[in-house]
């Protein structure tokens, strides 16, 4: 039987296409498409076959991302511009550098950079249109399950899905690979193949060479009984997507949400809830450690701390009895910023602080800074935890952080603060807090005032 039934999938064909086009998108062929084109066999036949539909009215063109990894990658971009022209499609190659990132893998780092350069690509009301498939699909769902993905991860990849300025499209899910293949031969097309899809380093190549095979011969049916699972759980995320708008709704004060409401929740519901609040505002779900963070520690702490948790350029914050929600990308531009800076005072008044705008040292006869105390070079650094220093002679050594809370610093500004170092000893927090060692006295005979500009 599930022999049978992976005999019965459809064909790939134009004619095919246009019907699921016109299933996703109601007002198809008055729609104008971008193809994300790499020139591998399953964008070539779909950039192919939406080409042949041009008659019916369909606007298409093409973009390719050319991801600088690889020595023959200009010799792909050339390939997609004759392909292109042959086709009579409009192509444009858009060359990206990947960002490497502590903790993510190269292959996830050219995927998210992929993505923003399609985003940039897409014109207002354009539909971007990917050629992944059934195989895909399948191997997409399995290696949610095997990150311990929740309904959301293996619900995989929706059809259809809003997507920067328009729509991303998946018209080819219900396909497989080797029928592109078939087609696309038929055709008498080529079409390009990136050999890093035989390194089995990557999980996905692993999956699709070791393990898939044996799979597909025990179960020829797999891809297409996966997909059907997949639309399953979509379903079921529709209806948790329901239920945490309500009781969002329910704890919303203005942009934030109530932190009493929340506890008031049961666990599950509450994680529901953020998820829910978090992606509707348009950023990435939290990895669930981050989510069960929210959940329970930052809703438990104390109404007279700040905490916050962070991830992929989202920052959730706790701020007296509400949550807020907020980009973090000037804490990420402080966090890429290098760990420890040397400054030469002496020569250089000024330093340029990566994230954080700008420190001054200048000689002030009533300046509280005794500049005899400085070592010629300072070493300035980011905020790591645990940091200490004697605001006040004969006092007690401080926890820094104990001192932000105090003066009720914002979040937002105490990842940009410079800490000063004379060799490991604090001595400086930007132009808040000197540390008694470096304090000036009735003694002292070169005062300074240090100063910092917090980047605008």
């Amino acid at each position: 039987m599930a022999r049978a039934r992976a005999r019965d999938a459809p064909n790939f064909t134009p004619a095919w296409l246009a019907v699921r086009l016109r299933a996703l998108v109601p007002q198809f062929p008055r729609v104008t498409a971008c193809v994300a084109f790499s020139g591998g066999a399953d964008s070539t036949a779909l950039l192919a076959a939406l080409a042949r539909l041009r008659r019916r009215g369909l606007k298409v063109r093409a973009v390719h991302v050319d991801h600088q990894l690889r020595a023959d990658s200009a010799r792909w971009s050339a390939h997609c511009r004759r392909c292109a022209r042959a086709l009579g499609i409009a192509l444009e190659v858009r060359r990206i550098v990947v960002p490497r990132t502590r903790g993510s893998s190269l292959e996830a780092a050219a995927r998210a950079a992929r993505y923003a350069a399609l985003a940039q690509a897409l014109r207002p009301q354009e539909l971007l249109l990917t050629a992944h498939h059934q195989d895909d699909q399948l191997e997409t769902v399995l290696l949610q399950l095997l990150r311990g993905a929740g309904v959301a991860g293996l619900a995989a990849m929706p059809a259809s899905a809003p997507f920067a300025r328009g729509r991303l499209l998946r018209p080819l899910l219900e396909i497989r690979g080797a029928q592109l293949r078939q087609w696309l031969r038929a055709q008498g097309l080529d079409w390009v193949e990136d050999d890093s899809n035989a390194d089995e380093r990557l999980d996905r190549n692993y999956l699709r060479r070791r393990v898939l095979p044996a799979l597909l011969a025990r179960w020829p049916a797999a891809p297409a009984t996966v997909a059907r699972s997949a639309r399953h759980l979509a379903e079921a995320q529709g209806l948790l997507d329901v239920l945490g708008a309500a009781d969002a709704a329910g704890a919303q004060v203005g942009a934030a949400l109530s932190v009493p409401v929340l506890r008031r929740l049961e666990v599950a519901r509450r994680r529901n809830a953020l998820r829910y609040w978090i992606t509707s505002r348009g950023f990435p779900a939290p990895p669930a450690s981050r989510l069960e963070e929210i959940a329970s520690a930052v809703l438990a702490a104390r109404t007279d701390t700040h905490p916050f948790v962070e991830w992929s350029g989202v920052r959730v914050r706790r701020h007296a009895q509400l949550l807020r929600l907020e980009a973090a990308a000037r804490a990420a531009s402080t966090a890429a910023a290098p760990a420890t800076l040397s400054w030469h005072w002496q020569r250089e008044r000024r330093l340029a602080w990566p994230g954080g705008g700008e420190l001054t040292l200048r000689a002030d006869p009533r300046g509280p800074l005794d500049l005899e105390a400085l070592t010629a070079v300072l070493s300035v650094r980011t905020r790591r935890g645990g940091e200490r220093l004697r605001p006040a002679a004969g006092g007690p050594r401080r926890l820094l952080k104990g001192l932000l809370q105090e003066a009720r610093v914002p979040l937002q500004e105490r990842a940009q603060l410079p800490l000063l170092y004379c060799g490991e000893t604090l001595v400086a927090v930007g132009d808040r807090w000197l540390d008694a060692s470096v304090q000036a006295g009735p003694q002292t005979r070169r005062r300074g005032r240090l100063r910092h500009r917090a980047a605008p």
